[in-house]
């Protein structure tokens, strides 16, 4: 295991947004869908960030969402109300959605 790998320690939240955006899910887009998500950041005990450690948790307004359940485990995209999008997965029929990122190690370009 690499010294980098050892040294995240924690994830610490960083972000938190809530409105309504659009979602994305395989051939279809919806409109007017009210979210909550929060962006978590892994930390090294020191308190530095690590780039590629993230975690993406929330909760979207499901009832907006056309056979929603059949959905569950497809990778949607959440245009949030400021034009950012995040790329996520549907995780249940309730509407949680999540994404995690890769972190040290994984053969990425980045770290």
């Amino acid at each position: 295991m690499s010294d980098r790998k050892q040294r995240v320690k924690r994830v610490k939240l960083v972000e938190q947004y809530a409105g309504v955006g659009e979602l994305r899910c395989q051939d279809r887009s919806f409109d007017r869908v009210p979210y909550r998500i929060s962006r978590y950041q892994g930390v090294t005990t020191g308190g530095m960030p690590v780039p590629g450690v993230h975690r993406i948790e929330g909760q979207i307004e499901i009832d907006a969402v056309h056979d929603a359940p059949r959905r569950v485990g497809s990778n949607v995209t959440l245009a949030l109300e400021d034009g950012r999008t995040l790329a996520l997965t549907l995780a249940d029929a309730h509407g949680r959605v999540l994404a995690e990122g890769h972190g040290p190690g994984h053969g990425c370009a980045c770290c």
